[in-house]
């Protein structure tokens, strides 16, 4: 294929729509796919850059600077996808889409219209700056006409499938995004929840930014791939930067005291992007996404006590500093035990089987949100969660290493149950307007 890809000369869905259970939107294709191809190629004028939000200063009626958080950007184009390491937004939508096309051609193309779209979505566009014409459906849906990015990214990633027989991709399958096996802790994972051919994470501080994002490049897909699960979630439940305070997860805890933070070099170089030392060089400079949608037992975790709650999590609740003392950001003494000489922190709390210290210094950095899908009409209880992600270089030598461990023994299991999820390869970024997502991976570098 040649370095540069020209807009496409027919609409991804030029068959007539097939009746489809998991078909998302079906209406105005055509229009959308005109729209995709004016936008291919559009320069925003967003810098390279490697996922900083850039605020957009202005002033209050008063005199008084502050900061217009609807016209945030995160720059697009760059040598590794915004969504990773960028400073956590407050909302997300995740979808995973399955290919319909058995055809090669198609699944670039898709991959370039999407980059192209999100370079506009990111910087406040919509999807195409032609004027729409009567006869046609818009090009854009348009619930974000009067809004702003909101610091919006979208990263996008290609899952295991993808590298059957279809594409010719076969021999192109890092060994790090093969299946991860059964792990402890997996075995209620819902078939309908899990997996996918490629996956779209968006965050934005707005949530009908990011409903935006992936209902118009889900409608691009049309004739091309479908929507086979999505999640949307809200407020963070991990803290990536070194300026953000650690959020609480829906059990109301402080979740991620530890995490990876942007601004640490040496541990997202040694942890979570890909180096050169990778058997399939298409990667580097790339990471990999693990997904999990995890139930919580909330009734039952509402009638436990305060001190069961804190065992279970090594952590006091209001502070979150470790039970052996400290304050929230205190190294934990593992080590340390009561006077009958019983280990203040528990063997199967949480922070202990998912610490560095017990895994011989694995980490990964996490990026979740909380969830709820409203009331389980089956049980009358709330359907609400974790939407756990993770991004790391090698996903059998990290969250595989720490899931076997926490799906064994973590004192959480009695709460918790991982219903969805998978496992996707997100490669380097968009370079420029022309490039696209996993270009190198039909261009050997």
């Amino acid at each position: 294929m040649s370095s540069s890809v020209t807009p496409p000369s027919r609409g991804p869905d030029g068959t007539p729509p097939r009746p489809s259970r998991r078909r998302f939107f079906g209406t105005a294709a055509v229009a959308l796919a005109a729209g995709g191809a004016a936008g291919y190629g559009v320069r925003t004028a967003t810098a390279a850059g490697t996922g900083g939000a850039v605020a957009t200063g202005s002033t209050t009626a008063s005199g008084g600077a502050t900061t217009d958080r609807s016209a945030s950007t995160v720059p697009f184009y760059g040598a590794r996808q915004a969504g990773i390491t960028t400073g956590q937004q407050e909302r997300l939508m995740f979808a995973s889409l399955d290919m319909t096309s058995t055809d090669p051609r198609d699944l670039r193309l898709l991959l370039g219209r999407w980059a192209a779209m999100a370079a506009r979505f990111t910087s406040g566009q919509t999807v195409s700056s032609s004027p729409d014409k009567p006869e046609q459906p818009p090009f854009d849906s348009g619930e974000v006409l009067d809004s702003g990015p909101y610091s919006l990214t979208i990263t996008v990633g290609l899952g295991a499938s993808l590298f059957d027989q279809r594409f010719g991709l076969a021999g192109r399958m890092p060994a790090a995004l093969a299946p991860l096996g059964t792990i402890p802790g997996d075995a209620v994972l819902q078939p309908e929840l899990t997996g996918g051919d490629l996956c779209i994470q968006a965050c934005a501080d707005d949530p009908q930014v990011v409903f935006h994002a992936i209902r118009n490049m889900v409608r691009a897909a049309r004739g091309t791939a479908v929507l086979r699960w999505s999640q949307l979630g809200f407020g963070r439940a991990s803290a990536t930067g070194a300026g953000q305070s650690t959020p609480r997860n829906l059990f109301g805890f402080k979740d991620g005291t530890n995490n990876i933070h942007a601004d640490d070099v040496s541990a997202t170089s040694d942890h979570v992007w890909v180096g050169r030392k990778t058997d399939q060089a298409w990667m580097r400079g790339g990471s990999y996404l693990v997904a999990r949608k995890i139930r919580m037992e909330i009734e039952s975790w509402d009638t436990d006590e305060l001190s069961d709650q804190e065992k279970i999590f090594g952590r006091t609740k209001v502070r979150g500093d470790p039970l052996t003392g400290g304050t929230e950001f205190t190294p934990i003494a593992f080590d340390k035990a009561d006077a009958d000489g019983t280990p203040v922190i528990d063997p199967a709390s949480h922070v202990r089987l998912a610490s560095p210290e017990e895994n011989g210094g694995v980490r990964i950095l996490r990026r979740g949100y909380n969830y709820t899908d409203g009331q389980d009409p089956q049980t009358g209880k709330l359907a609400a969660g974790l939407f756990f992600i993770a991004y790391q270089r090698n996903p059998h030598l990290q969250f595989k290493v720490l899931q076997a461990r926490l799906g064994s023994s973590d004192l959480m299991n009695e709460y918790i149950a991982h219903i969805g999820g998978g496992i996707w390869a997100c490669p380097p970024g968009v370079a420029e307007a022309g490039d696209w997502f996993a270009k190198s991976l039909f261009t050997p570098v």
